[in-house]
């Protein structure tokens, strides 16, 4: 008897490997997904503006990636003791404002050039409102806590993220002709903004993506939305806020983006570099044991030879 729903996902025409470079843009399970594919050593590069859960303020980071943009000091504002911008999440804000802008810029000046030379751009949607300055019209990717009254809240509507997105892959293509786009939708449930107004949300993410999807080449949809809610579909996949899926249900997912996107040599590859990365983060009970000094010699020496075979891996840290 089957006790949930699997459901077929067609694997992807084009298929990721080790020596490409990735870009994951968006909400937290952009971060949850390419922290994964960090720790077993991908060539990994996650938002540098930090998260940013709608498609409006994701365009703008991507623009100014592209445009090769510099933080300037009226780009930043005190409040909370802190120096901030608009369109990077609170990780940028520090005391010093000088530092609060060096860190941006570095950040921007590295994304300007990835953008022009990355293989694959992951991007997550997480909720279809998002917020404007009520005095400036600006839109914001983060209201730093700052009192709802100076801000306004729109939901956007399906034609108005196509539109912008037929754009921004135009511009993207123009500058990285090989660059493959996948699209995500958060199962993160934001029921701040309701249970009905989240659904709508998530609705006219999803079908704005498939739109985009027909009309664009190498423009892929990755259903992580659909294995949560119609797959899993279980409280138990969930944390304690009940929103925000759990390492069971990131897992179940991941289990699955491997099979869409991994071909044969990366899913073998793959599993020689986990069972390294499994190897070195056991913590024993006696470190001071020959036992386990040959234990660590013995992955230290698959790791070397893993290195000398794949030049192009970064497996330092476990030599």
């Amino acid at each position: 008897m089957d006790f949930h729903l699997q459901f077929p996902i067609v694997p992807f025409t084009e298929k990721i490997n080790y020596r490409q470079s990735c870009l994951f843009m968006g909400s937290c399970f952009a971060e949850n997904i390419g922290e994964l594919m960090e720790k077993y050593k991908f060539d990994i590069t996650i938002n540098p503006n930090g998260i940013v859960y709608n498609p409006a303020s994701i365009a703008i980071a991507l623009r100014k990636y592209i445009a090769n943009y510099r933080v300037t000091e009226s780009d930043l504002f005190y409040a909370n003791e802190v120096w901030n911008s608009w369109e990077h999440h609170s990780s940028f804000s520090v005391s010093h404002k000088g530092v609060a802008k060096e860190g941006m810029n570095c950040e921007y000046a590295e994304a300007h050039d990835l953008i022009q030379n990355i293989d694959w751009l992951f991007i997550t949607f997480g909720s279809a409102y998002y917020y404007k300055r009520a005095k400036t019209g600006q839109i914001v990717a983060n209201c730093h806590k700052q009192p709802q009254k100076e801000f306004t809240k729109q939901l956007l509507s399906t034609e108005e993220i196509v539109s912008d997105y037929t754009a921004l892959i135009t511009e993207l293509k123009a500058i990285n002709p090989k660059l493959k786009i996948v699209f995500t939708v958060s199962p993160v449930r934001y029921i701040r903004d309701g249970v009905v107004e989240n659904n709508r949300s998530k609705a006219r993410l999803i079908e704005s993506v498939h739109q985009l999807k027909e009309t664009n080449t190498n423009l892929f949809y990755f259903p992580a939305y659909e294995l949560v809610m119609d797959d899993l579909r279980d409280y138990r996949f969930f944390a304690e806020d009940l929103t925000h899926p759990n390492k069971s249900a990131i897992d179940y997912v991941f289990d699955k983006w491997m099979e869409t996107l991994f071909d044969n040599e990366t899913k073998t590859l793959f599993n020689r570099i986990k069972s390294i990365v499994t190897d070195y983060n056991h913590r024993p009970f006696h470190s001071e044991t020959d036992a386990h000094k040959q234990f660590i010699a013995l992955y230290q020496e698959r790791a070397k030879q893993l290195q000398n075979e794949f030049p192009f891996l970064n497996l330092e840290e476990f030599l």
